[in-house]
C-alpha cells in the first residue's frame, strides 16, 4: 500500500477535526470501505499522489515529511485512524490520501507551524499495525537522491531504467534494477526477452509533483555474457528502455603484459609478469585458475604453485595474477609464455646491457729458475724428455676485466700459458660446460652454480655490447671467442638458416630499422649430419664419427609423416645435461628419457620421430675457416607483428669440399593470427662424389584469417636435386610441394575444411648404408641411388560435428598417383573416407577412434586401410598419458600393427631439480648433478614428490616403406640430407622410472628399459641416489648400463658405469674438508670400428680418488690427495692385459706472521714401468698483501724404463706473483661505500634529553 497526503497550509486544529472525522468513519463504515471499489475515479490520478516520505513508528518520535513540512508521531491526533481504500484499479488509497485530499480543498494562506510534541497522544492503531507489518521498507526516503530530473508535463507516458547503467559489467549474473516511469503506467521487466517475475518489486516511490516512480527489483537473473535489460509501458509503443549489461563469464582469453619493458641483464634485477583471463566480450573473468609460466630466458623466483607440474605455476585469483622474473647476464629479447588449459599468451621483455661498474682480477706469475723445473705448471712440461735445463724466465697471467666504457660494457679474459675453456685434465671444449659423468668428483657438497661468461677455445675472450634502446632489438656488440648463430636461423628461414656452435669472430649492430650481423670462425674441424631413427630406448646411440669436437653438438627430434617425407612437422633442440649426456671420444648419446620411434599426429597420421645431430668431427684433412654475413631491415619489430626483408651470405673452406650459401628471405605479419613468408636460395659446393655441385630452393607460405569464421593457409616449396644445406631443419632434394586449405566455422558446433595438396619428386634416393666403408668410413653426404620421378595429388574435404562433448569428424580424401618409372610401379588413383570419433568417457578422460576406409575399387600403393584405436588421460595440465593401437588392412603394410603408451609433457626444470647460482653448502648437490645422476625430469605425479615415467612400444612388422621419395632401409644412421631414406624394424620397447624430490635432504630416482627385437636387444638401466646423511655429510651414487640402440648394429657388450662420491663440508666450522669418488666402468672404449677390426671385446676399470685440507689454525693448512686407477682388457673373455698407475701428493704451509710463509710438497706417481717423484721447498714474503716475492728449490725424477731411461732435474728459481685485486690503490675494485660517522655518546644523550623535555612541555600545554 502507498500512503498520500498533499502538501498543505493547514493548523494543528483542522489536523485534530480531520482526525476524528476520519476515525469515526472508519469505525462504521471501515469493512463496507474496505470491500468496495470507489463510486467515482479521481479526474487526474496524477496530481493526487503525492510521496509520504516517512511513517513513524509507535514507540519513537520519529518524524513524518510531507514534501517540505516535518511533522512528529506525537503530533498526530488520537482519534486520526488512517483507513486504506480500494478504488478501480486496484490500488489502495491510504486515510492519510484522504486527509490530503481534504487539505487539497482549501488553501490556507498561514503557512503551517511545527507541531508541539503531546506526550498524551499515541499513534492510531491502524498507523501502528501497518507500520508493524513491515510493508513500507525504508523510513526515511531521500527524494532528492532518487529523481534527478524535474517531470515537464507530457501527454505521452515514459519510462526509463537508472540502474544498471549503460555498458555495465557485472562480476554475479544478478542485479539490482532500478525503473523509473510515469504514475499509473503499468510496466513490464524482461532480460534477454524474458519477462521477469513481478515478486522481485522489492521498494517502489512516487513523486507527485513530477508524477513519476521510481521502482527497485532485486535479485533479476542475468546469464553470463551480454544481457539485454527492456522495460515498456503495457500498451504504449514507444514507451520502451534498454540498457545492454555484461556478466564477468569463463575466461576465452588470455593477456599477458610486464610492468617493466627492459630491466638490467645482471643476474639480479627483476621484471613484475602481470596477465588476465578474459571472457568472451573483453570484460576480466572473475574466475580462479593456476596460470603455467615459461620464458626463454631469466628465472622465475617465489613461490612455484604446483612444483611437481612443468613450468612456473602462479594463481589467478578473480581472473589476475603476478609473478616476478629474475635476469640472467645475457643481454637479449625474452619472450614470456603464460597457459592457463587451452589459453595461451605471450610478451616480451628486454634484457639490457648492465652497465657495470669497473672490475678487474686476476693474477700475473714471473718465474726464473731451470726450464723443464717449473712444479706449478703443466704435468706434460715436467722434467722433458729432452733434458733442456737452460735457465729461462716464464711469464704467465691469467686476467679478467669488465666494465662501463662510455655506453658499452666491456669484458675480457687473458690466459697466457692456456685456453681459456682448458681444464686440469687438458680438455678444451667449446663453451666450457660440463656433464655430470665428466666432474672430477660426483658431488662436491655444495649447491654453487657456475656461469662462463667469457669461453674461448683460445687464450683471448673480447666482447663490446650495448643496448640499442630500440623495442624489440637486440644488443650492438662486437666479440672475440665461442658464439652461436642465433641470428642466421630465423623463423623465416629454412634454407637458408645455419644452427652452428663457432669460435672467432662476431658482431651485430643496429642503425634504425636495418640490423647487420657477421661471423668468422677459425680452425674448424669437419662438419657431420647424422640422421638415426630411434628404437624406443634411451640409447647408447652412435654417431657416424668418433672424436668429436666437444661442445659442437646440436641435437633435434624431428617428426614428418611416415608415409610423405619432406615436411618436418615439429623440431625441437634438446639440451645437453638436462635432456641428454654424450660422450665425445666414442660418439655417443644416451637420453634421460626413452625415445618412441613413431607418434599420431592431429589428424591420426603415423609419424616417424628421428633424431637429427650436427657436430665438428676430429679431422686430419680439414682446418678449414667460415665466415657468414647477413643484412635484415625491419619493418616492424613487436611480439605479434614482426616484419623484416633480409638476405644472407654464407661461405666455408672445407678443403676439398667448399660449401657456399646465400639467399633472401622475409617475413610479413598479417595481423595479430596472420603471416606470409617467402625465402630464396641458393648453393655450391664440391662434392666428394661429384664435381661443382649447385641447386636452388624456394618457398612462399601464407596464413591467416580470411574473415570472421574462415581461416586460410597456401603454401609452395621447392628443392632442387643438386641444393644443400646440412645445418638446417630436414628437406628432400629434388622435392615440390605446393597446397592450399581452408578452414570455415559454419555454427558453433559444425566445422568445415577444405584442401589440396600437389607433390613432385624427381630426385634421387639414397642408398642405403649397409656396407663395412659406409658404416665405418662415413661420407658428408649420402651415395646417389636410383632416380624417382612421380607426382601425387591429394584433394580432401571434411566435416566436424560437436554433439555435447562429442565430437565426430568424416574426411572424404582423394588421392591421384601417377609414377613415371614403370618399375616402381606407384601410380594409383583411390578415394578414401577417414572417419574419428573423439569421446570424453569421464573427467580428464577422453576416447579416440579412427578408421581409414578404401571407398574405391583400386587402392592407394602407399597409405593402407588402417583403425586406431586410443585413450588420453590429461592427469595434470601439460602432462598426459596415452595409449593407442593401430591396425593394418591392405597395402604394403597388410598385418602390421604398433602399440604405443607413454607419458607426455612438457621438460621442467623447476625448483626441486634447478638451484639458483646462489653458492651454499646446504644444498649438497648442484644442477649437474640432480640432473646428470639423478635425471629428474618431472613426469607423472603420482604422490607429493614421486612422479612415475612409463613407456611402451609395440610394432608388429617391419616399416621400410615405398614411398614417392624412394625405398627405406633399416639402418644405423644416415648421413647429409638422406633422413627420408630411414625405416625401422619391428619390436617391443618398453620403460618404467620412478623419481623422487619431495625431501630437500634426499633425492633419487631410477629407469629400466628393454627393447627385444629380430635384430637384438638392449637393456638400459639408470638410477641415482643423493642426500644428506648428516648436516656435513653429502652422498652421491650413480649406475647407468646401455647398449648400442642403432639398428644394425649388434654384438656389441653393456657399457655400464658406476660413481660413487662423498663430499664432506661443515657449514658451521671450515677448518677441515674432503673429497671422495669412486668409480667403475666396464667397456667404456667400445665402439663398432673395434669389434669389426678385433682390437678388443671388452675392458674395466676401477678409479678411486680422495683428497682433503686441514686448517687447524690461521698459521697451518695441510693439504693431501690420493688417486688409483687399475684397467684390465680381454678379448673372447680372455684377459690380455692390466696396468694401475697410483698417485699421491702431500702440501703443508706455515704461515711466519702476516707477510711471509713457508710451503713443501712432494707428489709421487707410479705405473708399473714408469715412476715419477718430485719435491719442492719455497719461502714467499708479501710486499702488500697482494704482491708475493718467492724463492724456492726444487728436484724430479722420472724412472722410464721402456723408452727414456730415468731422469732428473731440478735448481733453485726466484718468483714473484702479483694479485690485481687491490692493485694500485684498488684499481679495478668495486669501491665501498664510506661508513657513517657514529654520533658520540655525549651528544646523543644530550639530544634524548631535549626531546624529553619538549614533549612534557607540549603535555603541560594541553592540560594532559
Amino acid at each position: 500500500m502507498i500512503y498520500r497526503l498533499h502538501k498543505r497550509k493547514v493548523t494543528q486544529s483542522h489536523l485534530v477535526f480531520m482526525g476524528a472525522l476520519a476515525g469515526a468513519f472508519s469505525l462504521v463504515f471501515a469493512p463496507s470501505i474496505a470491500k468496495a471499489q470507489s463510486s467515482q475515479e479521481l479526474d487526474n490520478p496524477v496530481n493526487s499522489q503525492l510521496n509520504l516520505q516517512s511513517i513513524p513508528n509507535s514507540n519513537t518520535n520519529e518524524p513524518i515529511k510531507i514534501q517540505n513540512t516535518e511533522l512528529l508521531a506525537s503530533d498526530l491526533p488520537l482519534e486520526a485512524e488512517f483507513t486504506p481504500i480500494v478504488d478501480n484499479n486496484s490500488r489502495s488509497e491510504s486515510t492519510a490520501e484522504r486527509l490530503q485530499n481534504v487539505l487539497n480543498q482549501k488553501e490556507l494562506k498561514q503557512a503551517i507551524q511545527p507541531f508541539q510534541p503531546a506526550e498524551d497522544i499515541k499513534l492510531p492503531t491502524s498507523l501502528q499495525k501497518l507500520a508493524q507489518s513491515g510493508q513500507i521498507e525504508n523510513r526515511k526516503l531521500e527524494v532528492e537522491k532518487q529523481i534527478s530530473t524535474p517531470f515537464t508535463p507530457s501527454t505521452s507516458p515514459t519510462v526509463k531504467i537508472l540502474s544498471p547503467s549503460p555498458d555495465s559489467v557485472a562480476d554475479i549474473p544478478a542485479a539490482t534494477v532500478v525503473l523509473q516511469f510515469s504514475v499509473g503506467a503499468n510496466i513490464e521487466l524482461r532480460v534477454n526477452g524474458k519477462l521477469v517475475n513481478r515478486d522481485l518489486i522489492g521498494r517502489t516511490e512516487t513523486d507527485s509533483s513530477n508524477n513519476l516512480v521510481t521502482q527497485t527489483w532485486y535479485g533479476v537473473s542475468l546469464l553470463e555474457g551480454e544481457n539485454i535489460i527492456t522495460v515498456r509501458i503495457v500498451g504504449a509503443t514507444e514507451a520502451v528502455s534498454t540498457v545492454k549489461v555484461q556478466v564477468r563469464g569463463a575466461p576465452t582469453n588470455l593477456t599477458l603484459d610486464t610492468v617493466e619493458a627492459r630491466i638490467p641483464a645482471d643476474g639480479r634485477s627483476i621484471a613484475t609478469v602481470k596477465g588476465q583471463l578474459v571472457d568472451a566480450n573483453g570484460n576480466r573473468s572473475n574466475r580462479d585458475a593456476i596460470v603455467t609460466l615459461n620464458a626463454t630466458s631469466g628465472e622465475f623466483v617465489g613461490v612455484d604453485f604446483k612444483p611437481d607440474e612443468p613450468g612456473f605455476q602462479v594463481a589467478a585469483k578473480n581472473g589476475q595474477f603476478t609473478a616476478t622474473l629474475k635476469s640472467d647476464l645475457k643481454a637479449q629479447t625474452v619472450r614470456i609464455r603464460a597457459t592457463a588449459n587451452d589459453l595461451e599468451a605471450y610478451t616480451q621483455l628486454q634484457f639490457e646491457t648492465a652497465l657495470r661498474p669497473s672490475l678487474v682480477t686476476g693474477v700475473v706469475d714471473l718465474r726464473l729458475g731451470a726450464r723443464g723445473t717449473d712444479y706449478y705448471g703443466s704435468f706434460r712440461d715436467f722434467l722433458r724428455p729432452d733434458k733442456d735445463s737452460n735457465t729461462q724466465l716464464d711469464f704467465n697471467s691469467s686476467i679478467f676485466a669488465t666494465g662501463a666504457i662510455g655506453e658499452w660494457l666491456f669484458t675480457g679474459a687473458l690466459n697466457t700459458s692456456r685456453s681459456l675453456n682448458e681444464d686440469c685434465n687438458c680438455d678444451n671444449r667449446l663453451f666450457r660446460t660440463y656433464q655430470s659423468g665428466e666432474q672430477n668428483y660426483p658431488v662436491y657438497g655444495d649447491s654453487s652454480k657456475t656461469d662462463v661468461v667469457a669461453p674461448s677455445t683460445d687464450s683471448l675472450f673480447l666482447r663490446f655490447e650495448r643496448s640499442t634502446g630500440i623495442p624489440g632489438a637486440a644488443s650492438d656488440y662486437a666479440m672475440w671467442g665461442d658464439y652461436n648463430t642465433e641470428e642466421f636461423a630465423r623463423s623465416s628461414q629454412q634454407f637458408t638458416a645455419v644452427t652452428r656452435q663457432l669460435h672467432g669472430f662476431k658482431a651485430n649492430y643496429n642503425i634504425g630499422n636495418f640490423q647487420i650481423t657477421g661471423f668468422y670462425g677459425n680452425n674448424l674441424q669437419g662438419f657431420q649430419r647424422d640422421t638415426i631413427a630411434p628404437d624406443g630406448t634411451s640409447g647408447f646411440y652412435f654417431l657416424s664419427r668418433r672424436i668429436l669436437v666437444p661442445g659442437s653438438e646440436n641435437i633435434f627430434l624431428e617428426l614428418e609423416e611416415l608415409n610423405r617425407p619432406g615436411t618436418v612437422l615439429e623440431r625441437k633442440q634438446l639440451n645437453r645435461g638436462a635432456d641428454y649426456d654424450i660422450d665425445y671420444d666414442r660418439g655417443t648419446i644416451l637420453f634421460r628419457e626413452p625415445i618412441l620411434r613413431t607418434d599420431i599426429g592431429k589428424n591420426g597420421e603415423v609419424l616417424a620421430r628421428r633424431i637429427v645431430t650436427t657436430y665438428q668431427y676430429d679431422s686430419q684433412d680439414s682446418n678449414s675457416n667460415i665466415y657468414a654475413g647477413r643484412l635484415q631491415y625491419n619493418l616492424a619489430r613487436g611480439l605479434r607483428n614482426e616484419s623484416w626483408l633480409a638476405a644472407t651470405y654464407l661461405k666455408e673452406d672445407q678443403g676439398i669440399r667448399d660449401f657456399e650459401l646465400f639467399g633472401v628471405d622475409a617475413l610479413i605479419s598479417l595481423g595479430s593470427q596472420g603471416k606470409f613468408i617467402a625465402e630464396f636460395a641458393r648453393s655450391r659446393n664440391n662434392s666428394e662424389l661429384m664435381t661443382d655441385v649447385k641447386g636452388d630452393a624456394y618457398r612462399l607460405e601464407a596464413e591467416g584469417q580470411i574473415f570472421k569464421g574462415l581461416q586460410g593457409r597456401a603454401y609452395y616449396r621447392f628443392a632442387d636435386t643438386g641444393f644443400a644445406n646440412n645445418a638446417t631443419i630436414s628437406f628432400v632434394p629434388g622435392q615440390t610441394r605446393y597446397g592450399a586449405q581452408l578452414t570455415g566455422k559454419l555454427s558453433e558446433s559444425t566445422n568445415l575444411r577444405l584442401q589440396y595438396d600437389h607433390e613432385d619428386n624427381f630426385g634421387i634416393a639414397p642408398q642405403p648404408l649397409n656396407t663395412f666403408e659406409d658404416l665405418f668410413a662415413p661420407r658428408v653426404v649420402a651415395v646417389p641411388g636410383s632416380k624417382v620421378d612421380n607426382e601425387l595429388t591429394t584433394i580432401l574435404a571434411g566435416i566436424q560435428q560437436r554433439f555435447g562433448n562429442t565430437i565426430v569428424d568424416f574426411d572424404w580424401i582423394h588421392r591421384n598417383r601417377q609414377d613415371r618409372i614403370p618399375t616402381n610401379s606407384l601410380t594409383s588413383k583411390s578415394d578414401q573416407l577417414r572417419s574419428r570419433l573423439t569421446v570424453p568417457v569421464a573427467n580428464n578422460l577422453t576416447f579416440q577412434a579412427q578408421n581409414e576406409l578404401t571407398l574405391s575399387s583400386e587402392k592407394d600403393t602407399v597409405y593402407p586401410d588402417r583403425t586406431i584405436l586410443g585413450l588420453n588421460w590429461a592427469v595434470l595440465p601439460g602432462v598426459n598419458v596415452s595409449l593407442a593401437q593401430q591396425f593394418y588392412n591392405g597395402g604394403q603394410f597388410e598385418g602390421n600393427s604398433i602399440t604405443s603408451l607413454s607419458v607426455n609433457g612438457e621438460h621442467k626444470l623447476g625448483s626441486d631439480t634447478t638451484i639458483t647460482g646462489r653458492y651454499s653448502i646446504l644444498g649438497g648437490a648442484n644442477e649437474i648433478t640432480t640432473q646428470g645422476a639423478i635425471g629428474l625430469n618431472n613426469k607423472w605425479t603420482i604422490a607429493p614428490g614421486l612422479r612415475l615415467n612409463l613407456a611402451y612400444e609395440h610394432i608388429f612388422g617391419d616399416f621400410q616403406a615405398r614411398n614417392a621419395t624412394g625405398q627405406q632401409f633399416a639402418q644405423p644412421f644416415t648421413v647429409g640430407q638422406a633422413a627420408s631414406s630411414i625405416g625401422f624394424n619391428g619390436g617391443d620397447s618398453y620403460s618404467v622410472g620412478l623419481e623422487y624430490s619431495d625431501n630437500p635432504n634426499f633425492q633419487a630416482g631410477a629407469k629400466y628399459e628393454h627393447r627385444t627385437s629380430s635384430a637384438g636387444a638392449n637393456t638400459v638401466i639408470t638410477a641415482g641416489i643423493t642426500g644428506k646423511i648428516s648436516p656435513s655429510l653429502t652422498a652421491l651414487a650413480r649406475y647407468q648400463q646401455a647398449n648400442a640402440a642403432n639398428q644394425k648394429l649388434i654384438g656389441l657388450g653393456d657399457t655400464a658405469n658406476l660413481r660413487l662420491g662423498l663430499a664432506y663440508r661443515d657449514p658451521s666450522n671450515d677448518k677441515f674438508n674432503a673429497l671422495l669418488r669412486y668409480e667403475y666402468r666396464k667397456n667404456p672404449s667400445v665402439i663398432p670400428d673395434t669389434i669389426l677390426l678385433g682390437s678388443g671385446t671388452g675392458s674395466e676399470d676401477h678409479t678411486f680418488a680422495a683428497e682433503a685440507i686441514y686448517a687447524p689454525n690461521w698459521q697451518w693448512e695441510f693439504y693431501g690427495k690420493y688417486a688409483l686407477r687399475n684397467s684390465a682388457s680381454y678379448l673372447a673373455s680372455d684377459l690380455l692385459g692390466s696396468a694401475s698407475v697410483n698417485l699421491a701428493q702431500f702440501r703443508a704451509t706455515y704461515r711466519l706472521g702476516y707477510s711471509m710463509d713457508l710451503v713443501g710438497e712432494a707428489r709421487w706417481i707410479g705405473q708399473s714401468e714408469n715412476t715419477e717423484t718430485g719435491f719442492v721447498v719455497e719461502t714467499g714474503y708479501y710486499l702488500t698483501p697482494n704482491l708475493r716475492f718467492s724463492a724456492g728449490y726444487v728436484f724430479g725424477k722420472v724412472d722410464d724404463r721402456d723408452f727414456s731411461g730415468t731422469r732428473s732435474a731440478g735448481g733453485a728459481y726466484l718468483g714473484l706473483t702479483v694479485k690485481l685485486n687491490e692493485l694500485f690503490n684498488g684499481f679495478g675494485l668495486q669501491k665501498r661505500p664510506s661508513s657513517q660517522q657514529k654520533e658520540s655518546v655525549v651528544q646523543t644523550l644530550l639530544k634524548h634529553k631535549n626531546q624529553h623535555s619538549s614533549q612534557q612541555q607540549k603535555s603541560e600545554g594541553m592540560g594532559i
